[in-house]
């Protein structure tokens, strides 16, 4: 072993000499007071500092192209989803010929502050409130689909129920064959409850926000269908759902900034929550 280190260190002794002799000279330039060497000690901390800006913009550049590039795929996503639904209701090109395309989705860009994402319970604090529009009962997604939705306001902060709530329940359907019911967090997974057994569900089919939900814009992403279990009874089946989005390990959100009639929200929550 003594043998090995005294190799490794006749290899490499210029190195460690060299080092030893940097932290000697910086330590030297950080503690003489001598004229001179303040001020070569003020050109090389001002060198920094404009490098240490400049990295810093980049950064900061970077981020903000990145997300431009998340807000256009969450439009792009709402789109893309209701193009799904218009193939799905109408088989004749004409109908998407004629969709407007250019549809606008008003989508405030926010990040996480706070996460609490337990067994049961999935919140977020994020960084709008109501001083930049927004409101109760708006949704919260990313460029892959659902979040969850905001449940209360400040000026400044706005708490959002995430899909990994047990209290959030959702309008949901499958748009394949044309099953809706409610989709809600057990503790442990994402599941589309008391759906008859006889109803046409494959592996794979995507779930999306139902339109018969006031609360939830129609077609928003939800996830895919991965198992279909029967219980008891023989007649119910329960849907587990794996979501789009990890709430997890979310980082940057948008709020879809509509507004809904909040006596009927009051009204579908209350139901959802029986």
């Amino acid at each position: 072993m003594k043998n090995i280190l005294k190799i490794i260190f006749n290899k490499s002794k210029e190195y460690i000499l060299l080092f030893i002799l940097l932290i000697l000279s910086l330590i030297t330039l950080t503690l003489n007071n001598n004229a001179e060497v303040k001020k070569i000690r003020s050109y090389a901390f001002a060198s920094f500092a404009v490098w240490a800006e400049l990295i810093n913009a980049t950064m900061s550049a970077d981020d903000t192209k990145l997300l431009e590039l998340q807000n256009t795929n969450a439009k792009l996503m709402l789109q893309v989803n209701k193009l799904r639904e218009f193939a799905l209701e109408n088989s004749e090109l004409k109908t998407l010929l004629n969709y407007n395309i250019t549809s606008q989705y008003k989508l405030i860009p926010t990040s996480i502050v706070s996460k609490n994402i337990s067994k049961i319970q999935g919140v977020y604090i994020i960084s709008v409130g109501f001083k930049d529009s927004i409101a109760k009962s708006m949704p919260v997604l990313n460029e892959k689909g659902l979040i969850g939705i905001v449940t209360e306001v400040s000026e400044n902060y706005s708490l959002v129920q995430t899909l990994h709530s047990s209290a959030l329940k959702i309008s949901a359907s499958i748009p394949r064959s044309n099953i809706h019911g409610v989709i809600s967090w057990n503790g442990d997974k994402l599941v589309l409850s008391n759906i008859p057994t006889t109803n046409d569900i494959n592996k794979g089919d995507r779930v999306v926000t139902s339109i018969l939900s006031s609360i939830f814009p129609p077609s928003i992403p939800i996830g895919l269908v991965v198992e279909k279990e029967t219980n008891i009874s023989g007649l119910l089946s329960d849907v587990t759902v794996q979501p789009f989005v990890d709430v997890t390990f979310a980082k940057n959100v948008f709020v879809l900034a509509t507004v809904r009639s909040s006596q009927i929200d009051t009204l579908e929550l209350n139901l959802l929550s029986k």
